[in-house]
């Protein structure tokens, strides 16, 4: 329950029971007085009661954190649950025994929670709120393991002068392969496929800063608008 209509023999009655039954606090929502009330004659006959609305402001935090502590409960887990919002960016962490459940192959089941949050958070949301998910800083690992793969395959396609396809990847861990790799000289990153089996080649770049395969240059030319995105959003 997200708003509530109660009446009270004052304002503030009628807040306090609204409040109540929300299980909220003052500064945890917006009041709107629809009737103020009246006293009648002599204070006894003919008096009204006040009559306000009172709706629970929006609060992503708590959005994420209440859907992932009935996520944990169905799944018979004791997590921690730290948020911290950073202008439109919701940071969550997760702490507690056994994480590599949370985790999964690959982050594949850190990703599937981190979506299903964002798709909570931004229900009610009036603008845009990314979502990261993390645990046992896993996020940072994980870059940290992508960075060194791309500058290792890159060596190698300089080396074989043949290009190399990654395994599939989620969009986050793609836009890091073309960051890391966005200034080299003699290579060049993009993407095919389509989701959720898309994934990024690395290729020797030509001239003109393509890659330097015509068969993969119309690839990259087909995908160069999906590209400008992936690498803007790193």
């Amino acid at each position: 329950m997200d708003e509530i209509r109660k009446s009270g023999k004052t304002i503030d009655e009628a807040v306090a029971a609204a409040l109540a039954e929300l299980q909220a606090e003052k500064d945890e929502v917006t009041i709107t007085v629809i009737e103020e009330g009246s006293k009648g004659f002599l204070g006894m006959f003919g008096g009204k009661d006040a009559v306000v609305l009172v709706k629970k402001n929006f609060n992503p935090e708590k959005a994420a954190e209440n859907f992932l502590r009935e996520v944990f409960l169905s799944m018979g887990l004791i997590i921690k649950i730290e948020t911290k919002m950073q202008d439109k960016h919701l940071l969550v962490d997760l702490t507690g025994d056994d994480m590599g459940i949370l985790i999964g192959k690959r982050g594949q089941t850190l990703d599937a929670l981190q979506y299903l949050v964002n798709l909570v958070v931004n229900k009610n949301s009036a603008s845009y709120i990314s979502v990261m998910l993390d645990t046992e800083n896993y996020r940072q690992r994980r870059k940290e393991t992508l960075e060194t793969l791309a500058f290792n395959l890159a060596k190698k396609v300089k080396h074989t002068r043949k290009n190399v396809v990654l395994e599939p990847m989620n969009p986050y861990e793609r836009r890091i392969i073309h960051s890391t790799l966005q200034n080299d000289r003699y290579v060049t990153t993009f993407s095919e496929g389509k989701e959720p089996f898309r994934n990024v080649v690395i290729a020797l770049k030509g001239k003109n800063g393509q890659p330097k395969d015509s068969r993969k240059m119309e690839r990259g030319e087909r995908h160069e608008r999906a590209e400008r995105m992936e690498k803007a959003e790193a």
